[in-house]
């Protein structure tokens, strides 16, 4: 395995920074496609992502990040941050002197994801983005709502407990491979970040308070959104219909799983990642992606069909308050 490499940059004056796996020389030949950037959630920085860097490692550099706001980079200051993270993530490809790069955003990482492809296509080879949070329901906002009460109390257990459950499909009737696991490992998450970084509970208040804006649709960058199929921070039905904003793109579900999908399906997730920016059919791993379709397209009996969206039609622009 080669040596990762850190590198450290600011943006408006905030130091953030980011990793690189360089692509493992044992797997020889030539690189088989662009550098692959790993967007994550508030709690996922550039240490969070091993699956990546086992499954992507042989066929292209990994890239995970601290952007602004996320693990040991400085905080966001007040105000929107959309801006900030583009920027942060240009650097990012600017110093490592790459024209294009491969492009996957979970989370609050897709709206990162998403925005930088929207705003600069021509530096996107190809765009993944996972659980993506286009619409928040009143019963989701209600868990985060308690959460950071209980934050501003000073309850880190109480608060930590809320925002995992609240992130998660608790219904025993829709199975989720490795739902304990999953829940007990976001919720410890929660409490390591709250107990060794200074800034943590901004960010965390920032990534379940924020609105980004999926609105505006995409064209000219091939893309892949996919979801757990239990997911109840946006249904899969919304994501489908926000994936149909995207020219062109590939929606797909995973069985038995929620949010956490890459948790729950870890390596499944980075197969499929994998595929898609090697340009690989997807279709070999049909076995485990039972709702698939592309999008705007008719699909299983069992999932919700999604017209293609009318002319100037956008997704959904909410979020949790």
């Amino acid at each position: 395995m080669p040596e990762e490499i850190i590198r450290s940059l600011t943006v408006d004056g905030l130091r953030y920074g980011y990793r690189v796996l360089p692509r493992d020389p044992s797997a020889g030949g030539a690189p088989a496609t662009e550098p692959v950037l790993v967007i994550g959630g508030a709690l996922q920085g550039m240490f969070g992502w091993p699956q990546m860097d086992d499954h992507l490692g042989p066929v292209a550099d990994v890239v995970t990040a601290d952007l602004p706001g996320m693990g040991t980079a400085d905080p966001l200051p007040p105000g929107p941050g959309a801006p900030v993270l583009r920027a942060a993530v240009t650097g990012i490809l600017d110093d490592l002197g790459i024209a294009r790069v491969n492009l996957f955003g979970f989370s609050y990482g897709a709206s990162i994801a998403f925005g930088c492809a929207r705003h600069d296509p021509g530096r996107v080879a190809r765009l993944v983005l996972g659980g993506v949070p286009t619409h928040i329901g009143e019963d989701r906002r209600a868990y985060w709502h308690r959460a950071t009460q209980a934050l501003a109390e000073g309850d880190a257990e109480r608060f930590a407990s809320l925002a995992a459950d609240g992130l998660m499909c608790l219904d025993p009737a829709r199975p989720v491979h490795r739902r304990e696991l999953a829940r007990r490992y976001v919720r410890r998450s929660f409490l390591h970040a709250l107990a060794h970084s200074e800034h943590a509970a901004d960010s965390l208040r920032r990534a379940l308070g924020d609105m980004p804006d999926f609105s505006g649709g995409l064209s000219g960058v091939p893309a892949l959104v996919f979801a757990g199929e239990h997911d109840t921070v946006t249904s899969p039905e919304l994501q489908r219909e926000f994936a149909g904003t995207i020219e062109g793109s590939r929606f797909l579900t995973l069985p038995e799983s929620d949010h956490w999908v890459v948790l729950e399906r870890a390596d499944e997730v980075a197969s499929l990642v994998t595929r898609f920016f090697t340009d690989q059919p997807v279709d070999a791993v049909a076995h485990l992606l039972p709702h698939q379709a592309r999008a705007g397209e008719a699909v299983p009996s069992d999932s919700t069909p999604v017209s293609p969206p009318a002319p100037g039609a956008t997704a959904p622009r909410t979020a949790p308050r």
